[in-house]
């Protein structure tokens, strides 16, 4: 490697990378130290200066197994209590998906060291190396850096432009241009003021954007129509649920009464809140008749339904809404199943893991786009519903809304399966971006917490807490109240139109860095 700088010892660039990984870990929400994610990537963009592509993949993969591995340790709780592994098969499937997860940032590592090997200039092979992570890597549990600042909306209303991997790269330019300083002194040179300027212009401009774009959206919100959404989160267990179906309705339909009293027009239940499994054929009757006619109110809940085909019985996790009567007027069906919790991968290949795993769900995909209808009687208006986690996925959303054209956007959960851990929080704080992405509001009920209110701006009207529901005993059910805004005019955003596009044509460059070496520059004498 030419000219490439000195890399740092190997005891002290591993130190870095895992520095970056905790301090990536402690930016997210759950602990919420958000400045850190204008450091975060610092120590391991140092650590990975002039290493060999092996060793920046094994910088990046440990940055980010150390990360998953803080962050996700709640992916234990949900084996130990729903798989029927033994507590050592637990401990080692979560060290084998932090591993895998955290694989994201190796596999940048290596897009980085491959393209610096080549001749190809460190700051933009850095850039579309994660851009390249971000958008290609195939994750069980997605995420995004961006998820780190849902509490600071002025850095995040240019997801409206470019989606979380947008918001992300003006955090890693935040981190190049804060530790430009150090590395100069690393490498015993002068500071390339360039790369400050640019990366602290590139900061300043999303800045800018965010102070100007704020109060745009909030006039658009304070001409649009006003509905008062009421949402009940019933703090049932997954197995109470299953076992005592009548009390969850029961907790529904009482809540649901409460809310009606304080002026509620529609309301929003959680996933699944409608337990009582109900063949497919029967389900509106049955709907109408023991749960929606009893509202008197429009309403949006999950239920499970199921037929059977070729001798085989097929289980929908699905999403409905009902009018003032209770009839049901549209349905959806879940198209991302949550993986060990409502589908076992490869158990139909394989059937003996079912057996391993009596626990795990046994869904089946959805296969249509279909919107959601608020009846009010005096007007119609179309939702688009987001079923568990995919709220956190963009392009996911991009398509729904796409399909659909919302007024609303409406996530129904159940993040019991996780109990009262970090993870209700890590859920919402990335699906916080969905809101300003599409500038619509996003109105969320969950089982257990944490059920809210997000505006178009991205930021939380209202929320309830997380509630412990993995013990015996179980907390009484919570609700919420809140005006939501028909976000009808304004058409879609830059974001919603383009999508990923120009981020595949950077990870296509970035995959290119490294395999095609950049020609030297011909001296002329």
């Amino acid at each position: 490697m030419n000219g490439a700088p000195r890399p740092l010892g190997t005891k002290l660039a591993f130190a870095g990378a895992a520095l970056s990984g905790v301090m990536y870990w402690a930016a997210f929400a759950g602990v919420d130290v958000w400045p850190f994610a204008f450091l975060a990537f610092g120590p391991l963009w140092i650590a990975m200066r002039g290493q060999t592509p092996k060793r920046a993949l094994q910088l990046g993969w440990l940055a980010g197994t150390t990360m998953n591995v803080l962050g996700f340790y709640w992916l234990l709780v949900m084996l130990k209590t729903f798989s029927g592994f033994p507590t050592a098969a637990c401990v080692f499937f979560l060290l084998v998906v932090c591993a895998y997860q955290g694989l994201r940032i190796g596999v940048m590592g290596w897009l980085y060291g491959r393209a610096e090997d080549r001749g190809w200039p460190a700051l933009p092979a850095f850039f579309a190396a994660f851009v390249a992570s971000e958008l290609a890597y195939p994750l069980l549990f997605p995420w995004y850096f961006a998820a780190t600042v849902h509490k600071v909306p002025a850095i995040t209303q240019v997801a409206e432009l470019g989606g979380p991997i947008l918001v992300g790269l003006v955090l890693l330019a935040a981190n190049v241009a804060l530790f430009e300083p150090l590395l100069a002194r690393r490498e015993q040179r002068p500071m390339d003021s360039k790369r400050i300027s640019a990366c602290a212009g590139a900061v300043a401009a999303a800045l800018v954007f965010g102070v100007v774009r704020i109060p745009q959206v909030d006039a658009r919100v304070a001409a649009a129509d006003a509905v008062k959404v009421g949402i009940v989160q019933g703090n049932m267990g997954l197995l109470a649920k299953r076992e005592d179906p009548g009390e969850g309705l029961r907790r529904h339909v009482q809540k649901t009464a409460e809310l009606k009293k304080q002026g509620a027009d529609f309301v929003v239940w959680s996933e699944s809140s409608v337990t009582m499994p109900m063949r497919e054929d029967f389900a509106p009757q049955m709907l109408k008749k023991n749960v929606a006619s009893r509202l008197e109110l429009p309403a949006i809940f999950g239920a499970v339904l199921y037929n059977r085909k070729d001798k085989r019985e097929l289980w929908y996790n699905v999403a409905v809404s009902t009018d003032h009567a209770g009839t049901v007027n549209a349905r959806y069906d879940k198209e991302y199943l949550l993986q060990f919790g409502e589908h076992l991968p490869f158990s139909e290949t394989f059937p003996i893991l079912n057996e391993w795993s009596p626990n795990s769900g046994r869904f089946t995909p959805g296969t249509k786009l279909d919107p959601l209808t608020v009846d009010l009687g005096v007007s119609k208006h179309q939702v688009a519903v987001l079923i568990c986690y995919e709220d956190i996925i963009p392009a996911f959303t991009n398509a729904l809304s796409r399909a659909t054209s919302p007024e609303l956007l409406v996530n129904i959960t159940n993040d019991a399966w996780f109990g009262a851990t970090t993870e209700p929080w890590e859920h919402l704080a990335l699906a916080q971006l969905r809101a300003v992405e599409h500038r619509k509001f996003l109105v969320r009920s969950t089982n257990s917490g944490v059920s809210a209110v997000v505006d178009p701006v991205g930021r939380l009207v209202a929320h309830t807490e997380v509630r412990d529901v993995q013990g015996g005993s179980y907390p009484s059910a919570d609700s919420l109240l809140a005006t939501v805004r028909w976000m009808s005019d304004g058409g879609s955003t830059v974001y919603e139109r383009v999508g990923d596009a120009p981020w595949w044509i950077v990870a296509a460059l970035a995959v290119a860095g490294a395999f095609v070496r950049r020609r030297a520059r011909s001296v002329v004498a």
